[in-house]
């Protein structure tokens, strides 16, 4: 049976935190598929469709990663998928709770499936979607924080910052 982990996100944007979870990931499963949450009730920078195909840009060359856009319940996509667990990124004790929270009612939701958390690259740590946005917004240099493909799109949303 293809071990089969779903990494579910709004990733707005992707960085490089992201991606480092998706290859590690990606060396001890089978298969990872990275969801992506059409998630319009926290007003996204990008665009559902920019960011799945974002992220496909990024992932290209990795041959046991697959991306897909969801709505609804994360669950039913894990079912969907046959994915045996889904993870989900540490950076800070903040980030606990809520993740708990979240493990605890997709457990209720389908006792099945697994969450599994990573923290990220010690370099990554302090790296979040809403900080990158950010400073990109102020003009700030996220070249660091980011893959090439992001920071040219987040060049054209911020023009002459």
């Amino acid at each position: 049976m293809e071990k089969i982990v779903l990494y579910p996100g709004t990733f707005d944007p992707i960085t490089n935190g992201h991606l480092d979870l998706i290859e590690r990931s990606a060396r001890l499963f089978d298969k990872v598929v990275v969801a992506v949450a059409d998630s319009k009730g926290k007003d996204p920078l990008f665009d559902f469709a920019t960011r799945v195909k974002l992220i496909q840009k990024v992932v290209k060359d990795m041959d046991n990663v697959e991306v897909c856009g969801f709505k609804g319940l994360l669950v039913n996509l894990a079912k969907e998928k046959n994915a045996i667990a889904l993870l989900r990124g540490l950076r800070a004790v903040s980030d606990f709770e809520y993740e708990f929270q979240l493990a605890n009612m997709n457990r209720h939701l389908a006792p099945e499936l697994e969450s599994l958390f990573l923290t990220p690259s010690e370099q990554y740590s302090f790296i979040s979607s809403t900080l990158v946005r950010e400073v990109a917004s102020l003009g700030g240099d996220v070249s660091e924080f980011v893959p090439s493909v992001v920071q040219q799109e987040l060049e054209i949303r911020f023009p002459g910052k």
